[in-house]
């Protein structure tokens, strides 16, 4: 099974339907926040797709969650944008609100870098911001066997 992960697209419809088409594939998709527009876009081009969204710092107006805790492929997965726990200055903050959640993985966005890495037990990913010229996005693999693979890259 393969999750799609965006964040910060900040107005980008066209980048990550971009990224979208060329995943037919993905069954759900997870947005981590500033791109509360891209959201309803998304909604009206892809009803067949499951999406978790939250709000971010830039969804002023949004109705959007702060943040999600939901389960997929049988792995507990943590989303955030990450601004209410000072991502920008560092993720211990978020970790420890994974960990608290009983986490398998934790998604957030805010700080435009993508990011992967693996801390005992905790898949961490930001999967950068989907807008602009250094565009990226994430995705998340569940096997059948459970094993979790996580991965931001470039749109190209």
């Amino acid at each position: 099974m393969r999750i799609l992960v965006f964040s910060d697209t900040h107005g980008d419809w066209h980048t990550m339907r971009r990224v979208l088409l060329s995943n037919k594939n993905v069954d759900t998709v997870i947005h981590c926040g500033d791109g509360a527009d891209e959201i309803d876009e998304f909604r009206m081009a892809f009803p067949e797709k499951k999406l978790i969204a939250v709000r971010g710092n830039c969804d002023w107006t949004s109705t959007l969650p702060v943040e999600e805790l939901c389960e997929i492929g049988g792995k507990k997965i943590f989303v955030t944008h990450g601004h209410t726990y000072q991502a920008k200055f560092t993720i211990y903050n978020l970790v420890c609100a994974a960990r608290e959640k009983g986490a398998d993985i934790l998604l957030f966005g805010h700080t435009h870098n993508a990011l992967t890495d693996y801390s005992d037990g905790l898949y961490i990913m930001n999967p950068g911001s989907c807008h602009g010229y250094y565009a990226t996005y994430g995705y998340i693999d569940i096997t059948d066997k459970g094993d979790i693979v996580t991965n931001a890259v470039k749109v190209i």
